[in-house]
């Protein structure tokens, strides 16, 4: 059964499709079966893993107006272990196609369903807002990782996705958990950056992840030549970051699985 996680953040520009891209790569580079879902009009991931959006290919948009199953929309990808499920313009127009539409915050719930036990890990790639697209999502996920960028307003808009958070958990996944907040575009050659993260962690805590991710050229280049870092530029620092947070995530839920191991024990 694969593990669902939701990359959001209502705030643009923070890192989120570019985690979502190679943060799947990193974790495909470790010999697991990951699916990434571009569930971002955008298609910005789409492109980003060099895949071509072409008219007559199914896409989420075809899968969450239940007019293709899940598994026609996904492709592979040049990234061995890396498969896809894409997005075009389209999708922009699910806020309006769904509004009335009977289970409209739980169809990629369902679509996922189906797929699940294909692949080890399943992240989402959600857009810069907190509408249906992410409701979605969120409603689908096991847990939400939220970028945040290493900047003066970062804190801005993130109460209000933590409120988001708890009330799609209040009335439709009791279980959605914070899978941890990223810290991105970090340049520790500022105090602003310093301070910052300083203040993120004390507010935060144990919930930020200790991996940051630089600010990188190389980082910002790849997805022009839809490639993940890990392809683009293996020795760069914005892979080894990568590849260091999917060690992150790998060691949260073998911690989280032993956890559930040894409280199935104790109650019997």
């Amino acid at each position: 059964m694969s593990h669902v996680i939701s990359i959001a953040n209502q705030k643009g520009g923070v890192g989120k499709t570019t985690t979502a891209i190679n943060l799947s790569a990193s974790l495909a580079a470790s010999e697991l079966r990951v699916l990434l879902i571009d569930s971002d009009p955008q298609g910005n991931s789409t492109t980003g893993v060099g895949v071509e959006k072409a008219p007559e290919h199914k896409t989420l948009y075809d899968v969450l107006l239940r007019e293709a199953a899940l598994e026609d929309a996904i492709v592979s990808t040049a990234f061995e272990g890396l498969s896809l499920a894409p997005a075009d313009q389209n999708l922009v127009a699910t806020n309006l196609d769904l509004v009335d539409a009977q289970e409209r915050e739980s169809r990629l719930q369902t679509a996922i369903a189906s797929v699940r036990d294909r692949y080890d890990y399943i992240l989402v790639d959600c857009p810069p807002a907190l509408d249906l697209l992410t409701l979605n999502a969120l409603v689908a996920s096991d847990s939400v990782l939220v970028p945040i960028q290493c900047e003066f307003f970062a804190l801005e808009g993130i109460s209000q996705l933590m409120d988001t958070i708890d009330r799609i958990k209040s009335a439709f996944n009791s279980a959605l958990k914070i899978e941890g907040v990223l810290l991105t575009m970090y340049d520790d050659r500022t105090n602003l950056t310093r301070q910052v993260e300083s203040d993120l962690r004390e507010f935060f805590g144990p919930e930020i992840f200790k991996t940051v991710i630089p600010r990188s050229v190389r980082l910002a280049e790849a997805p022009s030549f839809g490639k993940p870092i890990l392809a683009y530029d293996p020795r760069s620092r914005g892979a080894e970051a990568y590849i260091q947070l999917a060690k992150e995530v790998l060691a949260h839920d073998q911690r989280a699985q032993r956890s559930r191991t040894e409280s199935a024990q104790s109650a019997r």
